[in-house]
């Protein structure tokens, strides 16, 4: 028998209190009680995502935040701007698109990202863009994007600056109303530490005024329509009501952490992996700056990324992630963010010697382990 780590970016683990609370007698959507739970939540989420404004809470994956965003923000012929260096910067292009939205892209290769004068120079050539649409961790390559950058470059235009945080919210700092961003949408199954199921999208006054013009064919994503029934801390349809109970205590645990050491454990954690690999001479996919949450790891050469994560399962009983589209079988990934600490890394690291052996490629037996240590040591 062996003990299941999960070392995915997403769903990630959840710790015992949130499960238990997710397990707990459903309460009914239109009592007293769910209505204090409810505003709990939105109340713990617009700290979280350091917003005055108001978060609406959807039953929904991550992809139904970003559609929500797409259709109260957008009209059929207008114009946005996508910034996209993986999978998931591509996937605002493919929703915009399906509602009928003309997407100009910046693109970086995969592993890069796009530098901000790219799209100062983006915004200037399209002065009636809607929106830019930006993933702040591009979970697909472990690539951090410069979000801070590009907000300050919305602000000065009429172009409304939206975020993916579904990968990074609880994992990296993105002030939302520090930073001037009008949009934040995330997800519940990563930096949160609950099961999927959960959507969040937060707006400004700025974007709220967009969205009561918008007119994208919407019904269940109808956010205007949805404030009003949450400013009563109810929900216009039935609400995912464990997964509520869960992210209750989650965000609970993320506030008595602190959110400041939430950061550093993501960034420790995430330092030790990328040491760990290069001790084993293994090249990092993220060119650019990595994101905190996952790191990608270049498969070596003549070694299939996906045989890697076969054999992570099959011989260690974890559960990694492969590469995604034309990097599929050329990388792999192991995350690090949510309820990951020390020992699961350590874990990580030491199956990825063994694994790597396994394949035939020649490493030192404890050389990653060490490396991620050092850096544990050092910092306590």
């Amino acid at each position: 028998m062996k003990k299941y780590h999960l070392l995915a970016p997403g769903p990630t683990p959840i710790p015992p209190e949130v499960l238990q609370a997710t397990g707990r007698p459903i309460l009914h959507h239109r009592t007293p009680e769910f209505e204090a739970l409810f505003g709990r939540v939105r109340a713990g989420l617009a700290e979280l995502i350091e917003t005055r404004g108001e978060v609406i809470v959807l039953a929904a994956s991550g992809t139904g935040a970003l559609e929500a965003a797409v259709v109260n923000l957008c009209s059929p012929g207008d114009e946005v701007l996508v910034v996209r260096c993986g999978k998931f910067g591509e996937r605002w292009s493919d929703i915009a698109r399906a509602f009928g939205v003309t997407v100009h892209a910046i693109d970086a290769p995969y592993g890069d990202t796009v530098a901000p004068e790219r799209v100062e120079a983006a915004l200037t050539a399209h002065p009636g863009a809607r929106a830019l649409f930006v993933t702040q961790s591009e979970t697909s390559t472990g690539v951090l994007e410069d979000v801070e950058a590009y907000a300050a470059l919305t602000r000065r235009t009429d172009t409304l600056c939206v975020v993916d945080t579904v990968s990074s919210l609880g994992v990296v700092p993105c002030p939302m109303d520090a930073w001037g961003i009008d949009v934040v949408v995330a997800g519940s199954q990563k930096g949160l530490m609950c099961p999927p199921g959960l959507a969040f999208v937060a707006l400004n006054d700025r974007a709220w005024r967009a969205a009561e013009q918008a007119r994208c064919p919407r019904f269940y994503w109808d956010l205007p329509t949805e404030r009003r029934w949450q400013a009563r801390h109810q929900g216009q349809f039935t609400p995912a009501v464990s997964l509520l109970a869960g992210l209750d205590v989650a965000l609970g645990l993320i506030r008595a952490e602190g959110l400041p050491d939430v950061y550093r454990r993501h960034d420790r954690l995430a330092r030790a992996a990328r040491a760990g690999a290069e001790a084993l001479g293994l090249a990092l996919f993220a060119r650019a700056t990595p994101s905190p949450a996952v790191t990608a790891i270049v498969a070596p050469p003549g070694v299939d990324g996906e045989a890697v994560v076969r054999a992570y399962g099959l011989e260690h009983n974890i559960t990694i992630a492969g590469g995604q589209g034309e990097m599929k079988g050329k990388l792999f990934r192991l995350a690090h963010l949510g309820w990951v600490d020390e020992s699961d890394l350590v874990v990580g690291l030491a199956a990825l010697e063994r694994v790597l052996a396994r394949l035939g490629v020649p490493v030192e037996l404890g050389a990653a382990v060490a490396a991620a240590q050092r850096i544990f040591a050092k910092e306590g």
